[in-house]
């Protein structure tokens, strides 16, 4: 068996200071010595330079004997802690260019592996790094999405100063996969994307890479959804900075943004569970990416939409390469996903009956905001959308007593409730929408089955695919099923390329058959568009 200089070094360290009651095995001796490089590499007080070599000689050591899986373990760690190391030394004194790093005997030249079109990381990309080891875990994501292999799993964040269009504030994450490979004491670092390369060449030979997709998802605030979620709704000026879409993946021309959206008393973080289990699928993750658009929900739904437009315009302006999006809406996320989807003009408006309709569209200020809420054309850059328990023609639990009463809890920004007023010409077309000449309009108001927007959008098409995921609360009883929220006639659509029927309540996002079904949509929509376009994406990120 071959042996390295640096096992020959600390054997004869172990054989004086370790107990000589029990003799190591060779094979002990060499994973000791491992050990004892990784201990010395994590003591904070030595040197950055130093640690850099002992973490070195840790991997080469474990990597050196094969895939036993201790020694894999030992190796994963040391790169993963190792690129930590290298990335937030000195503001990146150590990153991305060739260096020789000594420790007593042992030196390494080291170098970083260009980003690639095909599945690897450009260093500079990412501002730190986090091993996905030290994300603590959020207890409410179901299962924890990982492969065994080879490599430091870590989580990348980029996050730039002022914050870049469309990222969240804690930055944006991605899962990286680092691999040392060592030919002599030449050492090449390279960053992995797992899920556009599953394999690599580690040592002449290809090895399965480790991954961890969860991490970056934990790697966001853990927050209360109920608690953000109601006060959305409640005190929506506390929120209204919120609006907008966030990319929860680095952006990549070359695989579909999906782009959930949240409902009534939620936020964006309701998708958790949904995205890392579309992320469990490694066709889905090579092939798509996961967006979120956020916003509080005590506004008017036409209102929240109007902002979904001007997103989805920031969206393709910055990004025109963009592939087609497809948009998942859950309850009046899926109504506002909806009327992004639709053309509405004046003659619309008819379906009320054209007195009235002429009465609000007079009463309407052109170029106002009400008028871009309410008139406005379908997104020609979505590709499909996927329904699930929305309310298409409203709910009757917006109506009556606890719809009053919830009406009055919900406190609209002084700045849109302005907007809105000065909007208007007469009070008389604010009757035509809300009822009330005094009363302005919120969610749910929005929400009733009354509210004239659901006559106009009903004999509308919608201008992409879709398709209805529809909750039944078990009694199994469709066509008069409810979800406890929204009744099937207000959820089903006669132009849906499917319905399926979840064994489930309003809330049924994350139930195991929806998942089924939004998978299978998701490769039906990769089928029909041809899936990826070879050769086009790049991971060379500026």
């Amino acid at each position: 068996m071959k042996i390295s200089p640096a096992i020959l070094t600390l054997w004869t360290t172990l054989a004086i200071t370790a107990c000589v009651n029990t003799p190591l095995t060779p094979q002990q001796a060499e994973h000791r010595t491992t050990e004892e490089f990784l201990k010395r590499a994590e003591e904070k007080a030595t040197p950055a330079d130093q640690r850099v070599a002992l973490y070195l000689s840790a991997a080469e050591e474990a990597g050196f004997r094969g895939t036993d899986t201790s020694d894999r373990a030992s190796y994963n760690k040391a790169a993963a802690e190792l690129s930590v190391l290298l990335r937030s030394t000195d503001n990146g004194r150590l990153w991305n260019h060739p260096q020789t790093f000594t420790s007593g005997t042992h030196s390494y030249r080291l170098h970083f592996a260009k980003g690639t079109r095909d599945g690897v990381w450009n260093p500079d990309y990412f501002t730190s790094f986090t091993t996905a080891e030290a994300v603590k875990e959020n207890k409410e994501i179901k299962r924890i999405n990982r492969e065994d292999g080879i490599g430091g799993t870590l989580v990348g964040v980029h996050k730039t100063d002022p914050l870049e269009q469309f990222s969240p504030k804690v930055g944006v994450t991605a899962p990286v996969t680092a691999v040392l490979d060592f030919k002599g004491r030449d050492v090449t670092l390279t960053l992995y994307d797992p899920g556009k390369k599953p394999k690599a060449r580690v040592g002449g030979t290809e090895r399965k890479l480790e991954a961890d997709f969860t991490a970056p998802l934990n790697y966001y605030p853990h927050q209360s959804e109920f608690w953000n979620g109601l006060m959305g709704a409640i005190h929506v000026k506390s929120y209204m900075g919120t609006t907008g879409l966030y990319m929860l993946q680095p952006y990549d021309p070359d695989r579909i943004p999906v782009i959930f959206v949240h409902g009534l008393i939620s936020t964006a973080r309701m998708w958790r569970n949904v995205v890392n289990e579309m992320e469990s699928d490694p066709q889905l993750r090579g092939r798509y990416q996961c967006w979120v658009f956020a916003y509080p929900t005590g506004n008017p739904p036409a209102y929240s939409a109007l902002r979904f437009r001007e997103e989805l315009d920031k969206l393709h302006k910055l990004h025109p390469d963009a592939k087609p999006y497809v948009l998942v809406g859950h309850s009046m996320g899926g109504l506002i996903s909806h009327m992004v989807a639709t053309t509405v003009n004046r003659q619309s408006w008819n379906a009320i009956g054209k007195d009235k309709a002429q009465r609000f569209l007079s009463g309407v200020k052109k170029g106002s905001i009400v008028e871009q809420a309410t008139l406005f054309h379908a997104d020609p850059h979505i590709g499909r959308i996927v329904f699930i328990c929305t309310p298409h023609r409203g709910s009757k639990m917006a109506l009556g007593r606890l719809g009053e009463f919830a009406q009055k809890l919900i406190s609209l920004p002084l700045e849109l409730t302005s907007t809105i007023t000065n909007s208007l010409i007469t009070g008389n077309a604010l009757a035509v929408v809300t009822g009330d000449a005094k009363r302005l309009p919120n969610s749910v108001s929005g929400l009733a089955p009354t509210n004239p927007m659901y006559k106009v959008l009903d004999p509308l098409p919608i201008e992409a695919p879709h398709h209805s995921i529809i909750g039944d609360r078990g009694k199994g009883d469709t066509p008069n099923s409810s979800d406890g929220v929204v009744e099937y006639w207000s959820s089903h659509l006669k132009s849906a390329k499917s319905e399926c029927i979840v064994p489930g309540p309003h809330g049924s996002c994350e139930l195991p058959e929806t998942i089924v079904e939004l998978r299978r949509i998701l490769h039906l929509n990769l089928k029909e568009s041809g899936g990826m376009r070879p050769g086009r994406y790049s991971y060379i990120h500026s």
